[in-house]
């Protein structure tokens, strides 16, 4: 029987794997708890700040797009941080003539030194620039290629007029489905981190994204903008830990380019998982705070912990799966015939529980979004597990990189833009 114990050890880390993507999968269909509107005629104002570098082929559209989200209800501003664009960006904006939008050029040496130092200068450029009751004006995140839906302003502030909710995190959606890889990506965020969103709503640990992020200028003000202040996970653990409520709407959503190719998605991965790694120094904070729940803190810890644990389960899973052939064939030895409907019935129950995940999601995208055909859904999810494992690899990058210290990024390339906008 111990010989059979990697097999069955293998089988049972497989099995938690589609039972967590089931129980997410409910909350696909959860609608976030309704917001108190109360009434009141004074509408909020909106910056919308848009960090670019060398987004030429994206950046006139964008703020187009941005500008055109604004209303008499929902006045907007567009706050351009050009981090020393070497192309056509900065060309293009100065073609822009709405007096909506305010451009910052950055300059060597502070220039290119991260996304976060953007809007580090960006929250005290409006904090300095602005007559505006703080209480009363929402800072907002757009990425240079994000595309927000028509009425996402309008979600937001309906949000935010229960006082005790700081910022809101809106929904994404991917806009060039074309590529199975692309869509995989949609699957990824119109699906499964919409469902992951909502349940962490339901807990009060939601976190924010790098795009379709609103927040308080008040909230803002609270914090010291003379230094730099990492971006988006980060900054949401700390808004938690100050006891800002977050929340998540999937009824606004901001539509945002898909990776084409796998060198550049791994590439877009291994900075993501890095900016997971980095926040790890949070977990005593998060341990001592009295302003985070337990189911909150339980759902903070293990976001912490997986880009970590990522790395040796994947060693250790990748031992069992030798392990397995190597006992299977030493059982099986001068007995294939007795043995054959055994490895079947394995190899038939592994195989089911590691594509299982995929379908579900695929058919969730189906039946939930509605935009693409299911047989384009089902072979999304039938190439799901080649994607997690791209994650794997990425993570495997960004620790490599975390431990030698290396915290310089390359951009990820646009392509040419649509005229598409979340839907």
């Amino acid at each position: 029987m111990i010989g059979w114990f990697p097999v069955v050890l293998m089988i049972v880390l497989l099995v938690w794997w589609p039972t967590l993507n089931l129980l997410l999968a409910v909350f696909s269909w959860r609608v976030p708890a309704s917001v108190t509107e109360h009434d009141e005629n004074e509408p909020f104002s909106f910056f919308i700040v848009i960090p670019t570098l060398n987004e030429e082929r994206v950046i006139a559209s964008t703020v187009d797009h941005a500008l055109a989200l604004g209303s008499p209800e929902t006045p907007v501003r567009v706050l351009v941080i050009d981090d020393d664009s070497d192309d056509d960006t900065r060309a293009i904006l100065a073609g822009i003539t709405d007096p909506r939008l305010h451009v910052i050029h950055r300059e060597p040496p502070r220039a290119r030194i991260g996304k976060g130092d953007s809007l580090n200068q960006a929250c005290g450029y409006i904090l300095s620039h602005t007559e505006l009751d703080p209480a009363r004006t929402v800072v907002g995140v757009l990425d240079g290629d994000g595309r927000g839906s028509p009425d996402m302003l309008g979600e937001v502030t309906n949000m935010l007029r229960d006082e005790t909710i700081g910022a809101v995190q809106c929904g994404i959606r991917i806009q060039n489905r074309e590529s199975v890889l692309a869509l995989l990506q949609d699957l990824e965020f119109g699906v499964m981190m919409d469902s992951v969103q909502l349940l962490r709503d339901l807990l009060g640990s939601v976190g924010l994204g790098g795009n379709g992020q609103f927040i308080r200028l008040s909230v803002l003000a609270s914090y010291s903008w003379s230094d730099s202040l990492v971006e988006d996970y980060e900054f949401a653990l700390r808004l938690h830990l100050d006891g800002v409520r977050v929340r998540y709407t999937n009824s606004a959503r901001v539509g945002q380019q898909g990776l084409p190719d796998v060198p550049r998605l791994l590439r877009q991965r291994a900075r993501w998982a890095q900016g997971n790694l980095q926040c790890a120094h949070h977990v005593p904070s998060l341990v001592r705070s009295r302003a985070v729940s337990n189911p909150a803190l339980l759902d903070f810890l293990l976001a912490l912990i997986m880009p970590w644990a990522t790395v040796p389960m994947s060693v250790v899973f990748s031992g069992l799966v030798a392990l397995s052939v190597v006992t299977t064939t030493a059982a099986t030895t001068g007995n294939v015939l007795t043995a054959a409907p055994a490895i079947a019935l394995a190899s038939v129950t592994w195989l089911f529980l590691l594509f299982l995940p995929g379908l579900v999601w695929g058919l969730v995208h189906r039946l939930r979004l509605g935009d693409e055909p299911l047989r384009r859904c089902m072979l999304a999810g039938l190439c799901y597990p080649g994607f997690l494992l791209c994650g794997v690899f990425a993570t495997w990058r960004a620790m490599f990189r975390r431990l030698t210290r290396r915290n310089s990024w390359a951009k990820t390339d646009r392509v040419p833009d649509r005229p598409v906008v979340a839907e």
